[in-house]
């Protein structure tokens, strides 16, 4: 197939740089428009942007000229967004009125009961709210969001879970890392020797997310499953890689084995294994008693597999697990491009 040219809105960011290295040598897509802040537009991307992560620079984007992030400047079909969720509410919209598909990677309009939360292993189905979005918003493009990085991984979890014995309530403590926060993100002087118990807004995405990703299509909006979500959020000292140690009432009591087969066995539609960024596997567990660990498991499945470890019965709930995922592949860039192979299967991008 013929590459879909594509922008990326905010790419001199933390989020931004690792659209840009994940989309060099993407089967379906090439970036042919990068954006920045009103101090680096009309720069070269090379000159603008300061690298941060350990891959080197794509060759392919150095050259590029940071535009302001506009339609009447940016004229792609697919636009990735790692705005600020303030810029985001604004710019967005324009994009989306101007016959762009957006795939944000911002939280600005995850809420609003027409815009999916895609998971494509997890909930392909709601890309459908696209027409009903459409119709309501007179769009000829569309916005789609992907979750909080701390929803991700544990939402995976939890589907293989409800499709097998259902949810009641669910407990969840965070240990987030650092390049959540972005660049420059937190202090030094705040996070070495401590852990920082409290992220703005952090604990309302985590309980509201996974109810509305495992919840149910109905006409021009999403039915949240019917589940109770209690969450702690923290910021630790650890580069990359998101855990939540998480406890679940099941619906259906079920031993051990059968969760750990559950969470295993766990598989998307058959469709969804065909786009380039599907986890091989979905989900994999480590048998060890001390893993999953940010630094030894994040980039399982190039950084798209959900971990999960340490399974065990909770006296107070059914069972407890800790899970791991990579904050800024699955839970933030990778998610968006995921979203839009999905989107591209299913008729919405050509």
């Amino acid at each position: 197939m013929n590459k879909i040219s594509v922008a990326v809105l905010g790419a001199t960011g933390a989020v931004g740089q690792r659209f840009v290295q994940l989309l060099e040598n993407h089967p379906w897509f090439q970036v042919t428009a990068v954006t920045g802040s009103e101090r680096t537009t009309h720069q070269r991307y090379a000159d603008a942007c300061r690298w941060i992560l350990p891959e080197p620079m794509p060759e392919t984007v150095k050259d590029l000229q940071v535009l302001s992030s506009e339609p009447e400047q940016v004229q792609a079909p697919l636009v990735f967004s790692a705005l600020p969720s303030g810029k985001a509410k604004e710019i967005e919209p324009a994009f989306a009125r101007a016959g762009s598909i957006v795939c944000s990677n911002a939280s600005a309009f995850r809420y609003e009961p027409d815009v999916p939360i895609l998971l494509p292993e997890v909930n392909p189905q709601h890309a459908r709210l696209i027409d009903d979005q459409r119709k309501k918003r007179d769009w000829r493009g569309a916005i789609v969001t992907n979750p909080n990085c701390t929803s991700t991984g544990m939402t995976v979890t939890l589907k293989a879970l409800q499709a097998a014995f259902g949810l009641r309530r669910v407990f969840v403590v965070s240990l987030q890392a650092l390049s959540g926060a972005g660049y420059p993100g937190v202090p030094s002087l705040d996070i070495l020797d401590n852990v920082v118990p409290y992220i703005q807004g952090e604990e309302e995405k985590v309980e509201i997310e996974p109810r509305k990703i495992l919840g149910e299509l109905a006409i021009g909006e999403i039915a949240p499953a019917n589940f109770l979500v209690s969450a702690h959020t923290n910021r630790v000292p650890v580069s990359d890689g998101h855990m939540v140690c998480m406890s679940v009432e099941l619906d259906q009591i079920a031993d051990l084995p059968a969760v750990r087969q559950a969470m295993e066995g766990y598989a998307p539609p058959s469709a969804i294994l065909e786009l380039p960024s599907t986890p091989r596997p979905v989900l994999i567990y480590r048998d060890e008693p001390d893993r999953p660990q940010p630094r030894l498991d994040r980039c399982t499945g190039d950084g798209m597999t959900t971990v999960v470890g340490r399974l065990r019965p909770d006296p107070l709930f059914h069972i407890k697990m800790v899970v791991l995922s990579h904050n800024t592949i699955r839970g933030a860039a990778g998610g968006s491009i995921y979203n839009a192979e999905l989107l591209v299967q299913q008729g919405y991008l050509a």
